[in-house]
This record gives structure tokens, C-alpha cells and sequence, in this order.
């Protein structure tokens, strides 16, 4: 029988209670287990220059089901705030992007690998001896007043004095990551409307692999699950249930991060991303069409196991061996005109093609679109620089950074196919969008501004650094615009090396040309003024002068040489480890005097006069001297008397 009206009003009252008794009761049970669940031991690949990655399913610790909260938010989520947050490093020179994060009070500050791949987060903590030598001094808990250590309880996994919970990760490569779970505030840079969170991460005892040879800290995990970042933020109300990534083009590295959601580009292409279908973040890929032509493969190819996977944290792209052999067919059909050349690296049969060096700067003009075809029917076109990679040994050349992922069925997109990218994590809504754009200049083209709140207060605890946070992605326009038309005498910079003064006294030439090259300035530019131990450490100061043409830095060079300085952007071989910035100045040129600006010309009539006296001086000099030896005598003049000798 159909309801009467009061029976249906009766009845949406009833679910609005058992709703709002449902949110409560989720949140109360959210409030009081501040400790996660036991991690699982995720297998996840981190980034590797060519050897296929293999995923292995997670153990069945791991959970997927989405959050019953998250789904009473949606429409408050735009109204959160978000955490703008820099990018740096090169996905193909370093092998991963990172972020800074600030731990701790006062803030700690560490450089974390952003990986989708990963759910949890973890820095190497000061009481651990077999962690390696990375970019940060180790997180000291007894230097933070907000630190504490999440207690054993049933729902971790607990050391083996059943005091402390712990987590354990393992990864494809072999490299292992363990220590104990702890809680602190985590701030997230100058460019964040988010206020400091409390959230649970990990304090490293022990690392292996490239986990302890890399020189970045640890992992910020931007996965699902219950020790992500995202899922802990999300929990607590703090952001909408999103982040976006942005990865900068070829050569250019860096971009930035937004934890939390914002108002997209009405022109962004989205696919469905089923979290159910694999506990990583998935794609809905159906076709791959190579200069506008579809490859002929049963959309089931990009099914298989985990299905499509983009993954922050590796690098290039791995296909399933028939969509691979298919790729690279419709690829060297389109480019048969190009001289096919040896890879980079001997031990590896590389794709790569030989261009004319004059189209090293335009490859889109040489190699073809790809376009990603989604179950909806929507495409996102792929430029070059999304499945290329520059070759390193010869001037114009590309290779191809699309490989056969094994005989592993799982289709992985790693960060070079969003080079240049904006891609949105809605996992709110279940999808993931694309959008093409210049990551350097993304928040010029979204039209958004942001007031940034202050960092947490300052301190001389240990690792403290609230002065060197991140800043906002550089635009297209100098970053850095020194005020009216400053003639600028040179610019002067204080850094702090992780290496010591013995290690690196040697290298110090070499340091300078590096400097040159990162600051794009002729090594005879760069002058070392001062170097000197500092501990462990070195601490060098510079100074860049104008080139050998000029009296002056122009105000748009030294705008761009301290953006590049004061955003962290030179990359050295990792013989000089890494370094910090710890102060810069641009000095005007000197205004001098009459005397000053005229005193060259001058000397220079000053000297002419004195060689010309000298000149002088002499020929009168040798005139004497001639007539000293033959004197003029005249004809009649009397000759002197002789002594008279005897006989």
C-alpha cells in the first residue's frame, strides 16, 4: 500500500536520525581509537630507471572500504580548506618527486617521496642506527613537546615487548622499511590554509635498499588506507576527501600538491577509479590510439590483476606484453623515418631514436600523440614528453619510456605519463581527472589566490627550520621581481653542504661549475668568498657577479638565479650530498665617485705622462753621459799639464 504523506515524513525523519546517530557513533569510534589498524605489508614498486616493476596484492589486513563518513560530506567538501605544497626534485634524474612536511613541536622538517603507492608515512627517527645519511637530520621525539608514541593495542600489530605499535613495508625491489608508530603535529608549508594536524606516522629503526641510499628522508603515502595521510585528514574533518599532483614537463622538474579539493577546470578529463577493484588508485583505460589511430587490442588487455594503475612513485609506464609489442609497433611504424640508435645504458635494449638536433626543443613536431581512451568514451592526449625520456649521451634523441611490464598483467602508468599534468584524486567521487597545463605556472592559470597563516612559532630545537618552507610554484613571470630598476653589483649566497669540509675541499672547482651550471651563469660568474667546516657539515659562501660584458646583473637574471636559489631548485651530483640555503642578499652596484668611474682613464694618462718623463729623463740622461766621455774641446784650447813620470 502507498504511504500517506505523514507516514513519509515520518519516515525521512526516522533515517535522519539513524543517520545522524550512525555519523555520531562513527565519529566517537574515530575520536577514540587515535591508533590504526595493522598495517598491511604492501608490496609497492618505487621508482626505477628501466627494470619492469611488479605489483603484489596486499595481505588481507588491508582495507578498502571507503569511510561511511566521507560520504555525508560531499556537499561541505569545497568549503574546506586545502594544503598548497611544493614539488621538488626530477622524476628521471632523482627517480621520484618530493615534498616538505614539518614535524613536531617546534617543526621538523623533512623531504618525503610523494607516492600513491604507499599508505603510510615515515621519517628516520634519532634513535636509529641502520638508517642511511639523507637530506635531514633523523626526527628527534624528546626534542618534540606534541610527540607521542601510539601504545600497543588489539587493533596493531605490537612489538615484541607489547609496549609500542609498530609497521613494517616491504617493497618490489626488495628495500624494507620498519620502526614504531608515533603521533604528532604535521604542518604543511607557507602556502597551506590547513592548520597543523595531529596524525599517526612512522619513526624508522632500520631501512634497507634504496631506501637507505636515497638522499630524500622518508615517504609521505598518499595511498588508501588507515595510516595515509589523505585517510587521516579526511577523518578528522581537515580536507575534502581529494589531492591533485602536479609534475613538472621534461627538464624543467618539481610542481606542486594540493591535499584537499578545489574548484577543478570545467575542460578536465575524468575516468572512473573503483576502489574496490584494487587498493590502488585505477584507471578505466579501454583503447590507446597512436597518431590518431586505435591499436588493435581487446579493451580486456588493461584489466588484468590490478587492473590500470597510476602510480605516482614509479617512474616510467609498464604494459601487459601484448598492449606493449602493440604500442611499440604503432610507435616505430610512425617514426621509420628516424634513425633507430643504442640506449643510454648498454644493459638495457632502449627504444630510442635519433632526431635532427634542430628539433630537440619541438619533439612534437617529430613524434606523434598518444591518446588514452576511458570507459566513458572521454580521451586525454599524451604529448612527447609523456612517454619519452631525453637521451643522455646523444644530442637530440629520445627513447622510449614505455616497457613490458613482465608477464605481469597489470597495466602501470608511472609519473612520466603525467609530466605537465594536473591530475585530481577525487576519491570522494570515485574518479581521477586529467588536465593538461604548464605545472609551473598552475595557479596562474587556475585564478586562485591564497593568503598563507603563519607556521607553527619557531625554536632552536634540533632540525627546526620554519624559515626554509616551501614556496608557491614559480609563474611564468619572474618569481622573485626586485623593486625599480636596480643596477644589481652581485648577488650573495650562504649554504650549508652535508658533507665535510675534507670530503669536499678537493671538489670545491667543481662545485662552483655546477652552481654555474644550475644558476645558468658563466663559471667565471661564481666567486667562493668564504668555506669553512660547520661540524659535519661544510658551509661555503658565493657570490655571482656580472658577466665579463656587463657592469651589472639585470633585474630579470637575478630574479630568476634567487628563485632557483631560495626554492631549492640546483641539483648536485649526490658526491656533494644535499644542501640548505641559508641566506641570500642582492647587493647594487656601487655608486662611485667622479674619481671612481673616471680613475681608469686617468691612470692610463697618468702612466703616459710618467713613461713619457722617463723617456725624457733618459735622453737627457744619455746626452750627459756622451759628453762626459768626449768632451768639445776647441782647436787653440791649452792642453793640462802632464805629470812628468821619471824615465
Amino acid at each position: 500500500m502507498a504511504a500517506t504523506p505523514s507516514h513519509l515524513i515520518s519516515t525521512s525523519i526516522s533515517i535522519s536520525i539513524i543517520l545522524l546517530i550512525f555519523s555520531s557513533l562513527m565519529e566517537f569510534l574515530v575520536l577514540a581509537s587515535a591508533n590504526p589498524t595493522s598495517p598491511a605489508l604492501l608490496l609497492h614498486s618505487l621508482p626505477a630507471m628501466v627494470l619492469p616493476l611488479y605489483l603484489s596484492t596486499p595481505n588481507s589486513s588491508f582495507r578498502t572500504s571507503s569511510n561511511p563518513r566521507r560520504l555525508l560530506q560531499r556537499s561541505e567538501s569545497l568549503n574546506r580548506p586545502n594544503a598548497r605544497m611544493r614539488l621538488y626534485d626530477d622524476l628521471l634524474r632523482n627517480g621520484y618527486y618530493t615534498t616538505r612536511l614539518w614535524i613536531g613541536t617546534p617543526p621538523q622538517r623533512f623531504a618525503l617521496i610523494v607516492d600513491t603507492g604507499s599508505t603510510v608515512t615515515y621519517v628516520p627517527c634519532a634513535s636509529c642506527e641502520m638508517c642511511g645519511r639523507h637530506q635531514d637530520p633523523k626526527f628527534d621525539p624528546e626534542e618534540s613537546s606534541t610527540y607521542k608514541a601510539v601504545k600497543c593495542n588489539i587493533d596493531c600489530t605490537c612489538d615484541s615487548d607489547k609496549v609500542n605499535c609498530i609497521y613494517e613495508r616491504q617493497y618490489a625491489e626488495m628495500s624494507t622499511s620498519s620502526g614504531v608508530l608515533g603521533e604528532d603535529l604535521i604542518s604543511f608549508g607557507n602556502q597551506s590554509e590547513l592548520a597543523p594536524q595531529r596524525a599517526v606516522f612512522g619513526c624508522e629503526n632500520l631501512e634497507t635498499g634504496d631506501l637507505y641510499s636515497q638522499p630524500a628522508d622518508g615517504i609521505m603515502g598518499l595511498g588508501r588506507g588507515d595510516l595515509s595521510v589523505v585517510d587521516q585528514l579526511v577523518d578528522k574533518g581537515a580536507i575534502s576527501d581529494s589531492f591533485s599532483l602536479c609534475y613538472g614537463g621534461m627538464d624543467i622538474g618539481g610542481g606542486s600538491m594540493v591535499l584537499g579539493g578545489f574548484t577543478t577546470p570545467s575542460d578536465m578529463v575524468f575516468t572512473n577509479s573503483n576502489p574496490v577493484r584494487s587498493p590502488y588508485y585505477n584507471l578505466d583505460l579501454k583503447e590507446i590510439h597512436i597518431a590518431g589511430k586505435r591499436l588493435s587490442l581487446n579493451p580486456s588487455v588493461f584489466d588484468g590483476k590490478h587492473g590500470t594503475v597510476l602510480d605516482s612513485g614509479t617512474t616510467y609506464a609498464y604494459l601487459p606484453e601484448a598492449a606493449f609489442l602493440a604500442f611499440k609497433d604503432g610507435i616505430m611504424k610512425e617514426l621509420s623515418s628516424l634513425k633507430q640508435i643504442r640506449g643510454p645504458d648498454p644493459n638495457y635494449n632502449d627504444i630510442c631514436f635519433s632526431t635532427d638536433e634542430s628539433e630537440v626543443s619541438h619533439p612534437s613536431d617529430t613524434f606523434p600523440a598518444v591518446d588514452m581512451v576511458f570507459g566513458s568514451g572521454k580521451k586525454f592526449t599524451l604529448s612527447p614528453e609523456n612517454y619519452l625520456f631525453r637521451h643522455s649521451k646523444v644530442r637530440g634523441a629520445y627513447c622510449l619510456g614505455v616497457f613490458q611490464n613482465g608477464k605481469d598483467p597489470t597495466t602501470l602508468l608511472g609519473g612520466i605519463v603525467v609530466r605537465n599534468t594536473l591530475v585530481t584524486y577525487d576519491r570522494e567521487n570515485s574518479k581521477i581527472g586529467f588536465w593538461k597545463t604548464n605545472c609551473s605556472e598552475l595557479w596562474e592559470r587556475l585564478h586562485e589566490s591564497v593568503s598563507p597563516p603563519a607556521m607553527p612559532p619557531a625554536s632552536d630545537g634540533k632540525n627546526s627550520t620554519p624559515g626554509a618552507t616551501p614556496t608557491l610554484a614559480p609563474t611564468g613571470a619572474p618569481p622573485y621581481v626586485l623593486p625599480g630598476e636596480l643596477q644589481i653589483g652581485k648577488i650573495t649566497f650562504d649554504m650549508s653542504l652535508n658533507i665535510s669540509y675534507t670530503d669536499l675541499k678537493p671538489h670545491i672547482t667543481e662545485l662552483a661549475e655546477f652552481i654555474a651550471q644550475e644558476l645558468e651563469v658563466n663559471t667565471s660568474q661564481v666567486h667562493m668568498l668564504k668555506f669553512a667546516a660547520n661540524g659535519n657539515d661544510s658551509r661555503i659562501s658565493w657570490a655571482v657577479f656580472p658577466a665579463d660584458s656587463t657592469d651589472s646583473i639585470s633585474n630579470t637574471t637575478a630574479a630568476v638565479i634567487v628563485a632557483r636559489l631560495t626554492e631549492q631548485r640546483l641539483q648536485f651530483p649526490v658526491m656533494f650530498g644535499s644542501y640548505e640555503l641559508l641566506g641570500w642578499r642582492v647587493e647594487p652596484k656601487e655608486k662611485r665617485s667622479w674619481w671612481q668611474r673616471s680613475y681608469v682613464v686617468a691612470l692610463s694618462i697618468l702612466g703616459i705622462l710618467v713613461i713619457a718623463l722617463s723617456v725624457v729623463g733618459l735622453w737627457f740622461l744619455w746626452r750627459h753621459r756622451q759628453r762626459t766621455v768626449n768632451p768639445y774641446k776647441p782647436v787653440n784650447a791649452a792642453a793640462p799639464e802632464q805629470e812628468l813620470q821619471p824615465l
